[in-house]
């Protein structure tokens, strides 16, 4: 379905190899360059706010019922119209193609044979053409505002043509975090292409070598063929962080771009209840409660904290996502229960395809989905449908609660 390095073939990512999403993070961790590595692992300046996404689920606690019998449950839901086989999609994760050949097709080639959704990156290194051909799943397309207006309709086009089902609207990016682990890298010095400049850097890629085969196959350092800039082509990678600096979406901008669209829009980075209202009032189908999986703005709120605040703003008048720091099936079944339709995932997704390309994507899938069913079962609910606030225990100083 999708083409990889056959020099860079995944080891097994069956158990007990890997057991949960940590196992899967320490093999991408052995099997990636530093570099690449702690561009998917490290968040913004000190790394409070991607670590507290991970730990607010554990402020959550449940309440089962007990002595119930519950031989199958029931996993499916609805988002913007689509089924999905469990309440996941697969958000948006730039440069994939560094971690695997062909990442991004690999990706949305698991989320499809899953019966999940995969949205796609503007970001991508795969023409979006390539990654619809390689999903039989419900596929969204990120839309950035890099390159400009222009550019930002032809891929909107594009995207229709293709057959991607809702547009995801980016709007925390007014410009890159500082992720210091990437300045600790080099990541500016080997994106300029100077040898001076790229050889103190160099040698965490030589010590790979499975990894770097595998890259070097696949083209070596991508350009992002979905932003065309007129006159230019595809982007570069080393242009990419000073075209964020020039492209924030502002609310304004959802106008021309729900016009251009014309179908599902998913507005992702609502941190409070007043910017969800505004997704209401802007038109939108869905919005997701995200703060970048910490890698924009440090010191914010754990997303989780901020769902029954956001839930309750904007109550049955719009569809909400929760992304940040979830790494277990109850993870998922707690977000569920303070009121989010679907959960996104972008890191334990990643540390699954920077392992082991779309066999690792998929054991992320299934370690998650397996979490679900066995969680459902302990707490005697036989479906996510009938998930709410009185399986869980909530912290009573949370906003919303």
């Amino acid at each position: 379905m999708f083409r990889f390095a056959q020099h860079d073939k995944p080891r097994s990512v069956e158990p007990p190899r890997i057991i949960n999403i940590e196992d899967l993070r320490s093999a991408a961790k052995r099997r990636l360059p530093r570099v690449v590595f702690d561009y998917i692992d490290g968040g913004a300046e000190d790394e409070w706010t991607l670590r507290e996404n991970s730990r607010a689920f554990e402020e959550v606690t449940f309440r089962p019922r007990c002595a119930v019998a519950t031989p199958a449950c029931d996993l499916r839901v609805s988002v913007l119209g689509a089924f999905l086989s469990m309440p996941l999609i697969l958000t948006p994760v730039g440069s994939s193609r560094l971690m695997y050949p062909r990442g991004e097709e690999a990706a949305a080639g698991a989320a499809g044979v899953a019966g999940i959704a995969y949205a796609l990156s503007t970001l991508s290194g795969c023409r979006l053409e390539d990654v619809a051909a390689a999903s039989t799943g419900p596929l969204w397309y990120q839309l950035y505002l890099v390159g400009g207006r222009d550019c930002a309709l032809s891929a909107i086009e594009r995207a229709k043509a293709a057959g991607f089902s809702a547009l995801v609207v980016t709007i925390d990016t007014a410009v890159a975090g500082m992720r210091e682990r990437d300045l600790r890298n080099g990541v500016k010095e080997l994106l300029s292409g100077k040898l001076r400049s790229m050889l103190p850097f160099v040698s965490q890629l030589l010590i790979k070598p499975r990894w770097l085969v595998g890259f070097l196959a696949d083209g070596g350092l991508m350009k992002f063929p979905n932003v065309v800039v007129p006159g230019k082509g595809a982007m570069l990678y080393a242009d990419v962080t000073a075209a964020l600096e020039h492209s924030v979406v502002t609310w304004n901008d959802l106008n021309w771009i729900r016009q251009a669209w014309g179908g599902p829009i998913v507005i992702k980075g609502i941190h409070t209840e007043d910017d969800a209202r505004r997704a209401v009032e802007a038109g939108a189908n869905a919005l997701v409660v995200s703060n970048h999986g910490g890698r924009q703005l440090d010191g914010v709120a754990p997303t989780l904290r901020i769902l029954p605040e956001v839930v309750a703003s904007v109550g049955d008048r719009i569809e909400v996502l929760l992304d940040g720091g979830v790494r277990r099936g109850s993870d998922i079944v707690k977000a569920l229960c303070l009121g989010a339709r679907a959960v996104m995932i972008g890191r334990a997704y990643a540390y699954g395809l920077g392992a082991a390309g779309g066999a690792g994507v998929a054991r992320t899938i299934e370690i998650l989905r397996s979490d679900l069913v066995r969680t459902l079962k302990l707490l005697g609910c036989a479906s996510i449908a009938e998930l709410d606030r009185s399986y869980v225990d909530v912290p009573a100083d949370w906003p919303g609660k």
